[in-house]
């Protein structure tokens, strides 16, 4: 990941505000003036001196929108309204990586914000600045969640985030194209995506769709192109980069699923594929200009009937497997407090209450985010969302975690290094098997870790274990 290497300016005696949020977009720009002005007063109060009437700051990272937005505002409302602490939202900074903002912020002893929004990759990363909520949370709100999203969240012996959503990469689908060319179910193989995909191109394109193509997903130098190409390393039997203690990434199955990458560009995949993020690919899906796209979840279900498509024609399936198994990199996020906050306790209570069983159902219901609570995903109105049940199944059969559990402090270091020794092989700018080397002996002096002996991977287990041989798309695929 980049770093911006932010920091407090040391020339006064409170801290100034933080470079990495000097460029925030322009309606974020008033809401981060504001709490620049709150910054400077928190900062120089003593602890000794509380304010009785505080305010608790929040800072989180997410695909903000105007309904997405218009929810959190509603929830920090009925939050207030409950508890009578107000509560400021500090705009995540624009043109800066989030991790950097939130390093600099923790590092420096800001004492605000009190509450950070943390990716579900974040914890051994910034464990040393947060609060163990062990110490803040009954027990039983925290046995209520996944216990593996917990174990995630606990970092040498400390529960340091608890968890609020869950994410995992699915397929995005056009049901109404796969009908019409045949096809009666999405792809269950990458094999057979690609002839899918391959097939409604050319169709689209003959009827005059020049722009038209087959597959959409994120190929950016960035984390994003880390969840996708996990993903198709795991699924074809690489190894999930660290396993076992030990570095997985040169081998000839992780090499064989860059290698099919790799001809996507161009080819079903645009060009431009290798420079998308997740919202530069969701556009052109959702302005119907693709018959299949890998993303997370959609930012919010208002979104899904956005653009030109309407719900009826597409849908969401678990990704395609390969040799080994089908593989769905978790994303999500959950809440913690820095150490630093003058207001721990009341801080404490609005992680929960964003944690919490009837704010997850709620926010589940009305903008379509997937609640950590197993409980939940019982109730009758998300029993009656196939969305929910897709999700649910892709996440307790497929999923796949990126070693950042493993790995700590070190994993934006192994990320970087995986996601742009990719990058190089997707941009044909190094061969797949030159890559994968040099990519192996960088992993292994970041890390400290030896490589996985020859033979030693467990990478072809999982349910899709039934296809030790990927079949082509043939004729039972379609549709009688």
């Amino acid at each position: 990941m980049h770093h911006t290497g932010d920091e407090w300016a040391a020339n006064g005696p409170c801290p100034e505000f933080p470079a990495s949020l000097q460029n925030v977009g322009r309606r974020s720009f008033l809401s981060g003036l504001a709490t620049f002005l709150l910054v400077a007063g928190e900062a120089c109060r003593t602890a000794v001196q509380p304010d009785p009437d505080f305010t608790l700051v929040l800072i989180d990272q997410t695909w903000i929108d105007n309904a997405l937005q218009d929810w959190r505002d509603q929830e920090l409302k009925q939050f207030t309204k409950e508890t009578g602490i107000r509560v400021k939202l500090l705009p995540a900074p624009e043109g800066a990586e989030p991790l950097a903002a939130w390093r600099s912020f923790l590092e420096s002893g800001a004492k605000i914000p009190d509450v950070y929004g943390v990716d579900v990759i974040w914890p051994g990363i910034l464990a040393e600045n947060l609060l163990d909520l062990r110490a803040l949370v009954p027990a039983s709100e925290i046995a209520m969640h996944f216990p593996e999203l917990i174990a995630n969240n606990t970092v040498n012996g400390k529960m340091v985030a608890l968890p609020c959503l869950i994410d995992v990469g699915l397929l995005y689908y056009r049901t109404d194209l796969l009908r019409q060319y045949g096809y009666r179910t999405p792809p269950q193989t990458w094999r057979e995506l690609e002839t899918m995909a391959r097939q409604i191109q050319a169709g689209e394109r003959a009827k005059g769709q020049k722009d038209f193509w087959g597959f959409l997903w994120e190929g950016a130098s960035s984390e994003s192109l880390s969840c996708n190409a996990l993903e198709w390393q795991v699924s074809e039997g690489g190894g999930p980069i660290i396993e076992n203690n030990a570095v997985t990434v040169n081998n000839p199955d992780t090499a064989r699923a860059w290698e099919r990458a790799l001809r996507w560009v161009g080819t079903i995949s645009p060009p431009g594929v290798v420079f998308y993020k997740e919202w530069d690919a969701y556009n052109i899906w959702r302005a119907g200009q693709a018959a299949f796209m890998r993303n997370w979840a959609p930012p919010n279900s208002g979104e899904l009937v956005q653009g030109s498509l309407t719900k009826d024609q597409f849908g969401i399936a678990s990704l395609p497997g390969g040799r080994a198994r089908v593989a769905a990199t978790v994303g999500g996020r959950g809440y913690a407090i820095s150490r630093h906050s003058l207001h721990p306790r009341e801080a404490s209570l609005l992680v929960r209450f964003l944690c919490r069983r009837d704010t997850q159902l709620n926010r589940c219901l009305k903008i379509g985010k997937a609640p950590t609570i197993p409980e939940l995903y019982n109730d009758p109105k998300i029993l009656a969302d196939s969305y929910f049940s897709t999700i649910l199944k892709t996440y307790r059969q497929d999923k796949v975690s990126r070693p950042s559990t493993e790995t700590g402090r070190k994993y934006p270091a192994l990320s970087r290094a995986y996601f742009m020794a990719v990058h190089e092989v997707l941009a044909r700018k190094r061969p797949v098997a030159a890559a994968l080397a040099d990519l192996q002996n960088e992993l292994m002096q970041i890390t400290g870790m030896e490589a996985t002996a020859p033979g030693a991977r467990s990478g072809r287990q999982g349910r899709s274990a039934i296809f030790p041989v990927e079949p082509p798309c043939d004729k039972d695929q379609k549709m009688a």
